[in-house]
């Protein structure tokens, strides 16, 4: 997102906090769509990622106030999901052990994109083969253009942890790539 788009979540967060009820549902419609993809990217499942996202906003509207910073908005959200999401996920992972087996699934089901390139899909499937921690941080700051910083906070980590695992993602990809 554009540093204006942070600006203006930022003046919605202050118009909320000031009793501005209708600034909610601008920063609702500005960011529901997004949060549900990237949810999505974890989940793999549509209904799960609404179900996600619209709990996250439950989560959002009651710690609105308390948002110390009004333009970190879409970090702080994004967060929020994140973590739902990997929650979900965890819980998925105990309850019924899938977890592996839908791994599998996604990248078999990746061997070929919608107009048959291999290339692409070498790079999918390169990139399913990363442990998930880089398979994030490739996901945030390529396909949703967060900046390390923001990425770190999103994953509460530090930044030198996530110019890490960007950079030894990288490398990996790399090596992967060219055995195939």
């Amino acid at each position: 997102m554009k540093t204006t788009g942070f600006a203006f979540d930022g003046l919605m967060v202050l118009e909320y906090q000031s009793g501005n009820t209708k600034s909610l549902s601008i920063l609702v419609n500005r960011h529901h769509l997004r949060l549900c993809r990237h949810s999505y990217r974890f989940t793999k499942d549509l209904e799960v990622s609404k179900d996600i996202v619209q709990d996250s906003w439950r989560v959002i509207i009651k710690k609105l106030n308390t948002l110390k910073d009004p333009n970190s908005f879409s970090c702080w959200s994004t967060r929020i999901v994140t973590r739902k999401s990997l929650d979900y996920l965890n819980k998925q992972q105990r309850n019924r052990g899938h977890l592996k087996e839908y791994a599998q699934e996604s990248i078999t089901s990746m061997e070929m994109d919608d107009q048959g390139n291999p290339k692409l899909a070498n790079l999918q499937s390169g990139i399913k083969a990363l442990p998930e921690n880089q398979q994030m941080v490739l996901r945030l700051f390529y396909m949703e253009e967060y900046s390390l910083k923001e990425i770190a906070q999103i994953l509460n980590i530090s930044v030198g942890t996530a110019k890490s695992r960007l950079y030894h993602a990288r490398e990996k990809l790399k090596k992967i790539l060219k055995t195939e």
